[in-house]
């Protein structure tokens, strides 16, 4: 593998890491997976709280149904 230095004016003295765009992508489509799997436990829970309290009307079986339920609220 092939090194390079960048000099830390173009930097601004942080440091900068270079990968094979093959590896970058790899990595990227790892994170993207584990942040929507983060986004979708996070969303379950508020929804089985939302449950627990007593949020939840339904199901129903038939439009009518829910139609009633939303006026009588």
């Amino acid at each position: 593998m092939a090194i390079i230095t960048i000099p830390k004016k173009i930097t601004n003295g942080k440091e900068l890491i270079v990968v094979p765009k093959k590896d970058w992508e790899r990595l990227l489509k790892i994170a993207k997976r584990k942040i929507y799997r983060m986004e979708l436990e996070k969303g379950l829970k508020e929804a089985l709280e939302e449950v627990k309290a007593g949020k939840v009307i339904g199901p129903f079986s038939k439009a009518e149904d829910l139609i009633k339920s939303l006026e009588q609220r």
